[in-house]
């Protein structure tokens, strides 16, 4: 099977959407080859379950030009990182071959945006299968294979983005995605209107960039490049400088 370029790992159905939705769109228009693995099938959520929430997942995919790799029934609420679960997902990773990973923010911010901790286990997990999925002697088919880079979405305040993605151009098809979710974002039963605040925070790191709307990503370590001037884009294009207007 021809390689992935990217794996995005979410806790619950939406994170993906949520999180990075608007980059993988971005990624998927360039011909990048994206798959999702979501842990849990969010029955734990307001709204929905897990028929539901699944089937919400291949169309918000369907949407955004990327592939469901795999759905796994790990407990919602009760995420934890387990042996057995590094092992799982380990195996997905050498199966797809994804050269970058996107994944929630490891670590527990205290507080009012306390991370939740399915989303915690998400990043804590997806970092010890992707250390599995390179190790020789690990209990799982495939071969090897080395992740080149981790990125983590759903950054606690106190924690700066190494990227920005501009995501102005896809910003109706990345509304359009979460919208899938229809349990979720479009539900009744919730009084606080979601879009509006995934809206607003896209704005929040777009500002930070210099875009009107973009999604922010966190890394370990930093990256190598070799011509600085590709970082900067002092021309944005016509799209993206009409939206921002």
């Amino acid at each position: 099977m021809k390689p992935y370029d990217v794996l995005a790992v979410g806790a619950h159905p939406d994170d993906v959407e949520v999180g990075c939705g608007g980059a993988l769109i971005e990624l998927s228009e360039r011909g990048r080859r994206c798959a999702l693995a979501i842990l849990t099938q969010g029955e734990m959520g307001t709204g929905g379950d897990p028929d539901i929430r699944c089937a919400e997942i291949e169309t918000a995919a369907h949407v955004m030009g990327v592939d469901v790799a795999e759905v796994f029934d790990w407990g919602d609420t009760k995420l934890t990182d387990s042996y057995e679960h590094r092992l799982e997902l380990g195996q997905i990773i050498r199966r797809l071959r994804p050269r970058i990973i996107l994944c929630p923010w490891p670590q527990v911010f205290h507080g009012r945006r306390q991370s939740h901790p399915d989303h915690v286990a998400a990043g804590q997990i997806t970092i010890n299968a992707a250390n599995v999925a390179n190790l020789r002697k690990a209990p799982i088919e495939g071969d090897i294979h080395l992740v080149t880079r981790i990125f983590h979405y759903f950054l606690p305040p106190n924690v700066t983005p190494s990227v920005v993605v501009d995501i102005t151009p896809h910003y109706d098809r990345w509304m359009q995605a979460l919208a899938a979710h229809q349990s979720q974002f479009l539900n009744p039963q919730k009084g606080k209107d979601y879009m509006e605040s995934l809206s607003i925070m896209a704005k929040s790191f777009g500002a930070l960039a210099r875009v009107k709307y973009g999604q922010g990503f966190a890394t370990a370590e930093p990256a190598v490049v070799r011509d600085i001037t590709t970082l900067a884009d002092p021309h944005p294009t016509e799209e993206t400088r009409r939206l921002a207007q």
